[in-house]
């Protein structure tokens, strides 16, 4: 939500790509923890030096001063992306200790509240509380957004649309909120639940075209339900300030690999589904009922049970749901000589379990939500190379 300038350099937005997919980059959001107790912890100073951009150019503020936000640059290749993220999360856990604090890579808190956070005093942050009250005030979730690049509206739109199907089971495979003002929840994605009180979540309705998703926007703003397409808060969008296509389904991936994979992914999705609209294909226009349903599903159970496949209106096992991605996106991946490191991906993905089932175990076994904190932040804790 901090809308940095980022993936491009401060106040320098790349040139679009003449191929859709050929550029990718990754947000990631962090809570803020002390560092003995794990609790939530406002950190003003933090958020003080990331608006004045004191800690660096990869690091942001956040609506609370309860998180932390990081940006990598732009990138062309898996390995680029892999240097930056353990540079930015590198980069965020140095600035956090000089703080005095921790970061906590995972989409909700084990055991903080939304009353044990303190509002950013920055505009922005300002005008969207006076916009949306609680909903903002209560905001205690983080998440994880892709960026991929596209030349053009008219190519986002187009593949936005053709995304929507897709969109539950790489939400599935990223769970970290389990855990929501300290209580289990019984889902791998609380944070999806709790972001959909928002009036612009979920996924986006079939638009067709620039010009209609140009209209929605001018009626969202005519509506007041947002001040400009920034508060866009699909899963998926057209970046308001970056040549990309910006998908934020995702929990925030704890684990690196998670995160590495989740962007893959996507970026090959995207470059699948733009020759796809390319060629002139049909584009499947599922009901937003049942892509609703889709979503929760993928909320509910991550891949420990079945997702509801919204084309095919029907259940099916995740594992194979996530088979069947991968095999949709075979040939792309090869192509660009990346099958067999998101198989590798894949397969440690499957055989792990998503950061929600750890975080489950790890409370099962304990029942100290602090050993839960404590799990999150040595998993996600990385050393620049």
């Amino acid at each position: 939500m901090a809308a940095p300038d980022l993936l491009g350099g401060p106040g320098r937005p790349p040139l679009p790509p003449a191929v859709a997919g050929a550029t990718f980059g990754v947000e990631e959001e962090f809570h803020v923890v002390d560092p003995v107790s794990l609790a939530l912890t406002p950190s003003p100073g933090l958020a003080a030096a990331a608006l004045r951009h004191e800690i660096g150019v990869r690091l942001h503020a956040e609506i609370t001063t309860t998180q932390l936000e990081t940006a990598t640059g732009i990138c062309t290749t898996l390995a680029e992306l892999r240097a930056e993220l353990i540079g930015t999360r590198a980069e965020a856990a140095a600035a956090a200790a000089a703080a005095g604090v921790a970061v906590l890579p995972a989409s909700t808190h084990p055991f903080g509240t939304w009353e044990q956070q303190e509002i950013t005093p920055a505009p922005r942050y300002e005008a969207m509380v006076e916009r949306w009250a609680g909903l903002a005030l209560e905001q205690d979730i983080c998440g994880c957004h892709v960026h991929v690049g596209v030349p053009d509206l008219e190519t986002a739109v187009a593949v936005m649309d053709r995304s929507r199907p897709y969109l539950p089971v790489l939400l599935a495979m990223t769970g970290s909120s389990p855990f929501h003002g300290g209580a289990d929840t019984g889902y791998e994605s609380y944070r999806t639940l709790w972001w959909a009180r928002w009036p612009t979540t979920g996924a986006p309705e079939y638009l067709g075209s620039a010009e209609r998703f140009a209209e929605v926007v001018d009626g969202l703003v005519a509506s007041g339900a947002v001040a400009d397409s920034s508060h866009l808060y699909w899963d998926v969008r057209p970046s308001y300030h970056l040549p990309t296509l910006e998908f934020r389904l995702a929990d925030v991936c704890t684990d690196l690999d998670a995160a590495i994979l989740h962007a893959a992914l996507v970026r090959s999705l995207v470059r699948t589904l733009a020759g796809r609209a390319e060629r002139g294909e049909p584009c499947p226009q599922p009901r937003p009922e049942l892509l609703r349903a889709a979503r929760w599903r993928a909320a509910r159970h991550g891949i420990s049970d079945t997702l509801f496949d919204p084309v095919l209106g029907e259940l099916v096992d995740a594992r194979l749901a996530v088979r069947r991605l991968l095999a949709e996106l075979e040939e792309d991946l090869r192509c660009h000589d990346e099958w067999a490191e998101v198989g590798e991906l894949v397969t440690r993905l499957l055989s792990r379990g998503t950061s929600a089932v750890r975080q489950r175990r790890t409370w099962l076994r304990t029942g100290d939500r602090r050993e839960v904190a404590a799990g999150i932040v040595r998993e996600g804790t990385v050393r620049e190379m």
